[in-house]
């Protein structure tokens, strides 16, 4: 994706929506769920690879002043339920942490395009690993509607921040876990793993999102296999989420040419091949 154009055929459906906290918990040390409920229908209008910026509480001596984007964990099957899954960090996480259920809070979107998935799609991949794993749960559960074959390689520091189960939710696919904690998620044994998957099964497509480390070898095994499509959803600081403030733009490789794209508005999905680096700020 990655082109204004699909951000305006979405544009329609963003508007700011009060929602009640129907469910919050935690679903290990590092990680919570949290389930909303609006009363509009934010089942149709969000997309995979979509996101919502959120409204977090004040909290003690915490005082996040802009919203924070996050990506849908997941919508449905209520018309107005929507799902994230979130790692507690930094002072918006952690006054989002303390919200109890009952509550209210406000979010805006959805925001962003989607991920390409097309009817002739037979097998895709998606590589992914901690928290986002959750931004990618969405892809996965349109892929098996539509009967593609899915290989998930998923990893994380250790079994227990893996979530296997809650990210799968009962599809089935060939899956490989990868862990820092035993060494499988070296970038060397990622390499030789994802070599050996490609080399015996011709995959469609490759999904990722997030780890720098993960798109950076995503580009050069896809040299290697030049029919294999791919596309990333990129993480970045944001401040506004609609492309006002600047502040989420990458470098991306288009019309030959690299350009300045705003990662909320142009994407966050970007074609792998053509994210060619990031931007530092001071």
């Amino acid at each position: 994706m990655g082109d204004t154009s699909c951000f305006n055929r979405h544009a329609r459906q963003v508007a700011s929506h009060r929602c009640l906290v129907s469910e919050h918990r935690w679903v290990n040390k590092r990680y919570k769920y949290l389930r909303l409920s609006a009363a509009v229908d934010l089942h149709s209008a969000t997309l995979p690879g979509q996101f919502y910026m959120l409204k977090c509480p004040n909290v003690k001596s915490l005082h996040p002043f802009l919203l924070r984007p996050m990506s849908v964990y997941g919508t449905g099957p209520a018309p107005g339920t929507i799902e994230f899954l979130y790692n507690v960090a930094g002072a918006g996480t952690q006054g989002l942490a303390e919200l109890p259920e009952g509550s209210e809070m406000e979010i805006v979107g959805p925001l962003g395009n989607t991920f390409t998935l097309k009817p002739e799609f037979r097998r895709v991949m998606v590589v992914a690993r901690g928290v986002g794993l959750a931004t990618m749960a969405p892809l996965l559960q349109q892929a098996a509607r539509a009967g593609i074959v899915l290989t998930i390689v998923m990893s994380a520091r250790t079994p227990e921040d893996l979530m296997r189960n809650a990210f799968l939710r009962g599809i089935d696919a060939d899956v490989h876990c990868l862990y820092d904690s035993d060494g499988t998620s070296a970038m060397s044994a990622l390499d030789k793993l994802l070599h050996d998957i490609l080399g015996k099964h011709h995959h469609d497509m490759i999904y990722t999102c997030g780890s720098h480390r993960i798109l950076r070898l995503l580009q050069s095994i896809l040299e290697v296999f030049p029919d294999t499509g791919g596309e990333v959803a990129l993480e970045q600081r944001m401040a506004c989420g609609m492309g006002v403030c600047l502040s989420c733009v990458r470098p991306i490789q288009q019309n030959g040419r690299i350009e300045f794209l705003r990662v909320c508005r142009e994407g966050p999905v970007f074609p792998i091949r053509s994210v060619v680096g990031e931007v530092e700020f001071a």
